[in-house]
């Protein structure tokens, strides 16, 4: 990006973070990772992500739940 280029973070924000389905999906992620934190799987800054197999964030069943790390559940999409 040069230095002429400049992201309008405001406006990204309203458009892909703020509607009411997006605050559910990212609750129900956060979700997934605190527990997983509490049960010792993962811990802040271990560069482990939490990959949700099918998809679905709001489906946190332990079936669906994996502990990857971050490189492969950010390429998987």
């Amino acid at each position: 990006m040069s230095s002429s280029e400049h992201r309008d973070y405001k406006h990204e924000y309203r458009k892909f973070q703020s509607d009411e389905s997006d605050k559910k999906r990212r609750a129900a992620r956060n979700k997934a990772r605190r527990h997983l934190e509490r049960n010792g799987r993962v811990q802040k800054g271990d560069g482990k992500d939490i990959d949700h197999k099918d998809g679905n964030p709001l489906n946190n069943s332990s079936a669906n739940i994996r502990v990857v790390d971050r490189s492969v559940n950010r390429s998987k999409h």
